[in-house]
């Protein structure tokens, strides 16, 4: 497989049972063989993506002093700024070029797990920022329980299996840039290799090249040609849950040959998570004789404090 698969959300939406079952055969084809695929149709308002963008090119034009008002290191990064560097994927020492921001849930005060959720930081300098990365939060929020609706008739679930398990979850919209390389970076890369977190991870645009999958034959791809798509792939809860018959597939952000150091690059992925008390044992239809369970029982808080530890955030 030398590309993603390309597949129209409203294939699944429209409404045709025909369409609906195509949909949900190759999407389940894709995530079975390589755990990316991109997706058009996907309703997210290209006028709230376009403004979002720039109020993060914005944001990581402020100054130094300005974006440090906002720093969470103690609160592991879930909410706010994080410095370049500060982040490193599992396995490695060398931090990411790459400085990020974190929304978190929108959540109402009724819900019980409301008292473990930080607050979003609001960014007194650029008030479209706040209001821009609400509404794209919840975008991709919908659009990422359709997918899940999907993956769930995949899975010979109820279509809405995943509905009440992700409500008011723990998710994340990371808007990351990556800055000019301005010396040698040495072993350092924009992204080092790694896996997801979560259980889908939806990513809306980029502005410029260097995402990279890897696939069964150990070859990176790039992920390219598609424009007008979010590329949505696997994470390692669904790949628990799952008991591996979904792959959270690796994947890098490479540095840019040598002539386009001075670019920058944005992107803005929304990583779904469960409620934290949701737990992550293998789905029973998943686990066999053929198929014994691989992973001990945990619930999606556990296995989230494990990942941030081996990452460097807290």
């Amino acid at each position: 497989m030398h590309t993603i698969p390309k597949l129209d959300l409203s294939d699944f939406t429209s409404g045709d049972a025909l369409k609906k079952a195509e949909f949900v055969k190759n999407l389940g084809d894709a995530y079975e063989q390589i755990g990316f695929v991109a997706i058009r149709n996907h309703g997210i308002p290209a006028d709230t993506l376009k403004q979002l963008y720039s109020d993060v090119e914005g944001f990581f034009h402020l100054n130094e002093s300005v974006k440090l008002k906002y720093d969470d290191s103690e609160g592991g990064g879930q909410r706010g700024y994080t410095g370049f560097g500060k982040e490193h994927a599992k396995g490695r020492n060398t931090g990411d070029l790459k400085e990020f921001w974190h929304f978190g849930q929108y959540i109402d005060q009724s819900d019980p797990n409301a008292p473990q959720f930080p607050e979003n930081k609001i960014v007194e300098e650029l008030p479209s920022f706040n209001s821009s990365g609400k509404q794209l939060y919840k975008a991709l929020e919908n659009t990422g329980i359709t997918m899940l609706q999907a993956i769930a008739l995949h899975l010979e679930l109820d279509e809405h299996y995943f509905d009440s398990r992700v409500f008011n979850g723990n998710s994340i919209l990371r808007a990351i840039h990556y800055p000019p390389i301005t010396s040698d970076p040495k072993d350092a890369i924009r992204a080092g290799e790694h896996e997801d977190i979560n259980l889908i991870t939806l990513l809306v645009g980029a502005s410029a090249d260097g995402l990279e999958v890897l696939n069964k034959q150990g070859e990176y791809v790039p992920v390219t040609e598609v424009e007008n798509h979010i590329v949505v792939n696997v994470g390692d809860m669904l790949q628990r849950l799952t008991n591996d018959r979904l792959r959270s597939t690796t994947h890098r952000v490479v540095n840019p040959p040598r002539d386009k150091w001075s670019e920058p690059r944005f992107s803005i992925p929304f990583f779904l998570h469960p409620r934290p008390e949701v737990s992550l044992d293998c789905i029973n239809s998943c686990v066999s004789a053929e198929q014994p369970k691989k992973y001990k029982d945990c619930t999606a808080n556990e296995f989230l404090m494990q990942r941030l530890s081996e990452i460097g955030l807290i």
